[in-house]
């Protein structure tokens, strides 16, 4: 691991400006440090030889005082820029490696299982950072610029022991090396495994509903199992490293700094050495190891937070294939067809579609009927583009969907799927999500028309924390109907409220969804009576081979 990743700093600016305020902050603190212990090493020297009053030892003890004090508030203000400079990096790399993720979408056909891995990157990955900015990037700059300049003193107070300094010093990064090498590795291994399982998990999730169905689900227990312990045993692999590394670095700053305080006894015991010189070399001495010694400790704070950023840097730096350019017009609704579609869970799992052949007619509600884990909610996502067909079309009024630009097409879209996303805010915030430019006025109509019985003032936390599953349902119809968009895909829009509040809600479908392309998922036969034609799929153990009405 490098000690500064040059990535990281290309990638972030307010990290360059930080990684400036640690080298200053060194600076400063490496010279209170050597007047501190000039200061204490007099008063104790003039004391002890030439018996010191209180009030002569005043003026020393104030610099000694003020120099504790003046450490203490460049503490304070590092940590401080830590964890502000710590917060806007993860923000930046976060915002990358999710619009890296959104512009390869689903083009890959690995796209499924790539999931777990960016959600594990972009939250514990990214979050170890804080270990990084906080402890090690700091100590790096102290190992740096600390020694040198203590050193630099002792040497000028007493030969010998700088001598004896410059000679073991070096030492510490050796080993360091040695043990920071083998511990790495470790750690490469630790976070592969740990990704490997993540990704994992989350396949199998997605794929659950077909294992299930098909009496695998018991045997996939046994591979996470699996996958489970190697990842248990390599941590404990990385935490013996993370101990022997402190015990190496411990006994040779030990061993070190007992040869200068041996040679400046004797010398003190022989007359050989002034009392203030070998008592301000053997003050800064322990300093000047203390920063390695520390540096050594804190890699492992940042050791896992720069391998999840090695991956987020080796993700970011995949080319994204080309997208689709082509734009359809606004303002009015198109047909979608879906053409010898056939999709998959996973690289190799079972087929969810095969040669799947559906058609929604332009200015049509068409519902989508059948059991849970069938494929209904796939298909929104496969008209959505946040899937893509392992062979077989998408065709919108003709055009392939993998022709046209996945934006502009989205901008045509007004989605509620089967779980909503709240983010923290007012519930006035989140509806205004559905079309950010729309006026108070606005905001508070849909929410009417929706039938909401929530304070557009209201805070609600991320997923809608504080407001009941029926009001975040109608929260998100009131954001499609924002939207106002020529396409609505509604997956269960009733689901969670009651048979009053249903009829609410489709009385207002009922008034807007005319005229609009419309896919509508549903188990309930109140909301099929909204629907101009019902498209039934199967039971989820059967391949779809057609569609029928």
């Amino acid at each position: 691991m490098k000690p500064v990743d040059p990535r990281l700093f290309a990638q972030a600016r307010v990290a360059r400006g930080y990684l400036l305020l640690c080298v200053a902050f060194g600076l400063a603190d490496a010279i209170l440090l050597v007047v501190g212990a000039g200061a204490l090493a007099g008063v104790v020297a003039d004391g002890f030889l030439h018996g010191l009053t209180p009030a002569r030892a005043l003026p020393a003890l104030a610099i000694v005082t003020a120099c504790v004090i003046g450490r203490s508030v460049l503490a304070w203000a590092g940590d401080a820029a830590a964890t502000a400079t710590s917060a806007a990096v993860k923000s930046h790399l976060r915002q990358a490696l999710l619009a890296h993720d959104v512009a390869l979408g689903a083009r890959r056909p690995d796209a499924p299982a790539r999931h777990g891995e960016s959600a594990l990157l972009a939250t514990r990955g990214l979050d170890a950072l804080d270990g990084y900015f906080a402890r090690y990037l700091p100590q790096v700059v102290l190992a740096a610029v600390v020694p040198l300049a203590i050193a630099a003193r002792i040497l000028v107070a007493d030969r010998l022991s700088g001598i004896i300094v410059a000679l073991t010093v070096p030492l510490v990064p050796v080993f360091m090396i040695l043990v920071g090498l083998a511990s790495k590795a470790a750690m490469d291994r630790q976070w592969t495994a740990l990704n490997r399982l993540s990704g994992h998990f989350l396949e199998v999730l997605s794929g659950l509903p077909t294992l299930k169905a098909s009496g695998r689900s018991r045997a996939q227990s046994d591979v996470i199992r699996r996958a489970a312990d190697a990842q248990r045993r390599t941590t404990m692999t990385t935490l013996r490293w993370a101990f022997l590394s402190a015990l190496v670095l411990e006994l040779l700053a030990t061993l070190s700094v007992a040869l200068v305080a041996v040679a400046i006894g004797l010398r003190l015991v022989g007359g050989d050495l002034a009392l203030r010189d070998g008592l301000l070399a053997l003050i800064l001495a322990p300093e000047v190891y203390l920063p390695l010694r520390r540096l050594g400790a804190r890699y492992h704070d940042a050791a896992e937070g720069l391998a999840a950023t090695d991956q987020v840097f080796t993700r970011l730096a995949e080319p994204v294939p080309d997208a689709g350019t082509i734009r359809i017009p606004g303002g009015y609704a198109p047909g979608i067809r879906m053409d010898r579609v056939t999709v998959r869970h996973g690289d190799r799992g079972a087929a969810v579609f095969e040669d799947f052949d559906a058609e929604f007619p332009p200015g049509r509600v068409t519902g989508l009927a059948g059991p849970s884990g069938a494929g209904k909610s796939t298909l929104l996502h496969l008209i959505l583009g946040l899937a893509a067909p392992e062979s077989g079309r998408v065709l919108v009024d003709g055009r392939d969907l993998a022709d046209l630009d996945l934006e502009a097409w989205r901008s045509h879209i007004a989605w509620v799927p089967q779980k909503p996303f709240l983010a923290a805010g007012t519930v006035a915030e989140n509806i205004r999500l559905g079309r950010p430019g729309a006026s108070d006025a606005e905001v508070a109509a849909v929410a009417e028309r929706a039938r909401l019985d929530v304070p557009l003032d209201r805070q609600v936390g991320v997923r809608g924390t504080a407001l009941s599953g029926g009001q975040v349902r109608r929260l998100a119809i009131a954001r499609a109907l924002l939207r106002d968009a020529p396409i609505v895909l509604l997956d269960e829009p009733t689901e969670g409220l009651d048979a009053d509040t249903e009829q609410d809600v489709l009385d207002v479908l009922a008034a807007v969804l005319p005229g609009r392309t419309c896919v509508l998922v549903t188990h309930r036969a109140a909301v099929e009576r909204l629907c101009d034609s019902v498209l039934t799929i199967g039971e989820p153990r059967q391949l779809l081979t057609g569609a029928s009405a």
